[in-house]
């Protein structure tokens, strides 16, 4: 694999669904799964086969059908839970054992109630037994960012040592901040004896809004696998969100010199069968599949599109597969885009002409926050009206 290819594990089955009102039938990751396999990604984790049967039948059935990316499914240090996820696997064309403790103080002593040298001595037992069942084992110290660093590098080491193939450092609570990290993973690579023989990743989460920032300055660091839900769906405020993490590097590949196989014309298609899947919406503003992502109203930002679209949209709607730009009428809109939506609409509207409509139009969009097509129509001189006009639609060029 090239230096610089990052491999894309999506954990939209797993973590995404995770977020409250986020659940899915099996049936409906399985077909998320099929389109993750058209996206592009390398790795779905498709489910934590123990907690629930319906979460093994969905990774089953992942793994016997999707069989280009890798099949992963979660497990605790737990037997019965390594056991069972390869029970949910053994059908993968290419399966993956993922396991995960805490290694955090606070996790620790809190919430698992065991020591430090109990958690080395579960994290050897459990990768050397999955192991047992396939080659592809990860290993995540989970709350890694508020571990002790010493600790988390015996910690890794003792995973390493016991036959991981791919060591995840999640940043469970979305705590840290990218020169921190950077300096983690970095102090990883130095310490941690035969770590370059296997694959960095991280999983960051975005309770600060950083997760996916602290995902790119992990891979300056060296890491080289990102784990990332479609959306950025997942507990709490989210993971870090897959095609933003793709499209930084696609649209900034001067600063972030890396690789994906992921298709990023899927990116949009992806995110709204996931949106209708769970009923959930990505917020209007959200980056590169927000419903404003490709919309402008402001008339100085309109008249640069109109233009040239590069004045104002650092990459393009088709790049992502997205349909197209919004131009938006609205009471910031100018001159520009409102003549041009009379053009479609069938009506020339220039000079003085303009003018007096665009000040009618001005005051109805102060009043109204919605202007539709029958609003501009009734704003024109009546000797340039169409007998009638088809009413109900919003007033937006796309």
């Amino acid at each position: 694999m090239s230096e610089t290819r990052v491999t894309v594990f999506d954990t939209t089955l797993r973590d995404g669904e995770q977020a409250p009102g986020c659940s899915m039938t099996v049936e409906e990751k399985l077909r998320l799964a099929r389109q993750l396999e058209k996206l592009g990604v390398d790795v779905i984790e498709a489910g934590f086969p123990i907690a629930s049967d319906g979460d093994f039948a969905a990774v089953q059935a992942v793994a016997r059908e999707v069989r280009r990316p890798r099949i992963a499914g979660l497990a605790r240090t737990r037997p019965e839970d390594i056991d069972c996820a390869w029970e949910a696997l053994r059908e993968a064309a290419r399966p993956r054992i993922h396991i995960f403790l805490a290694t955090s103080d606070i996790h620790l002593q809190c919430k698992l109630k065991i020591s430090r040298d109990d958690a080395l001595r579960q994290i050897e037992s459990a990768i050397t037994r999955a192991r047992g069942y396939c080659a592809d084992v990860e290993f995540s110290p989970e709350d890694a960012t508020r571990s002790e660093f010493a600790f988390l590098c015996r910690a890794v080491q003792a995973a390493v040592d016991a036959g991981a193939t791919t060591i995840n450092i999640p940043d469970t609570v979305g705590y840290t901040v990218p020169e921190e990290f950077r300096a983690i993973i970095g102090g990883l690579r130095e310490q941690v004896r035969g770590i370059e023989n296997v694959v960095i990743s991280v999983h960051c989460h975005n309770d600060l809004g950083l997760a996916v920032a602290n995902t790119l300055a992990a891979l300056e660091a060296g890491a080289r696998q990102v784990e990332c839900t479609v959306n950025g769906i997942g507990e709490r405020a989210g993971n870090a969100a897959l095609e933003e993490i793709v499209m930084a590097m696609r649209v900034r590949h001067d600063r972030l010199a890396f690789e994906t196989g992921v298709c990023g014309e899927e990116i949009y298609n992806t995110s709204q069968l996931l949106a209708r899947t769970i009923a959930f919406a990505p917020q209007p503003n959200k980056a590169i599949v927000g419903a404003n992502a490709f919309a402008h109203e402001a008339g100085i930002h309109q008249h640069g599109v109109l233009s040239n679209p590069l004045c104002y949209e650092i990459m393009t709607p088709e790049s992502i597969g997205a349909p197209g730009n919004r131009i938006v009428l609205g009471k910031h809109s100018g001159r520009h885009a409102l003549a041009k939506r009379y053009a479609e609409l069938g009506y020339t509207v220039t000079g003085v002409e303009l003018d007096a409509v665009y000040r009618g139009f001005t005051a109805m969009a102060d009043r109204k926050k919605n202007i539709y097509d029958q609003d501009l129509v009734a704003l024109l001189p009546r000797s340039k009206r169409a007998p009638e006009m088809a009413a109900g639609r919003a007033a937006f060029a796309g």
